[in-house]
């Protein structure tokens, strides 16, 4: 099954401005990743510009969907996002 990396690009205060709305886009993450959509999910830090979100699934769609509901992405903390195929070259499930 192929995977799909979204990212992120944050706005330049994401970290002071998240909090509201952490728990809501933690839980729906989780959601996700019980669903076995989601298999890693993190921020980039130093400087904490990005974030990248890795699916697996049939298609695009569980990653686009996530997005579109994110509340991070809702609430305009993500500048702009992007799903692309990812190639796993070494590792992964089989």
């Amino acid at each position: 099954m192929p995977y799909f990396a979204l990212i992120y690009e944050l706005v330049d205060d994401y970290l002071a401005r998240r909090a509201a709305f952490r728990q809501e886009h933690l839980g729906l993450a989780a959601a996700a990743h019980e669903r076995g959509e989601i298999l890693l999910a993190g921020a980039f830090a130093e400087p904490a510009d990005r974030a990248l979100l890795i699916f697996r699934g049939a298609d695009r769609t569980a990653a686009e969907s996530f997005a579109r509901k994110d509340p991070y992405v809702l609430n305009g903390f993500v500048k702009r996002w992007e799903v692309r195929p990812w190639t796993v070259v070494i590792g992964g499930a089989e």
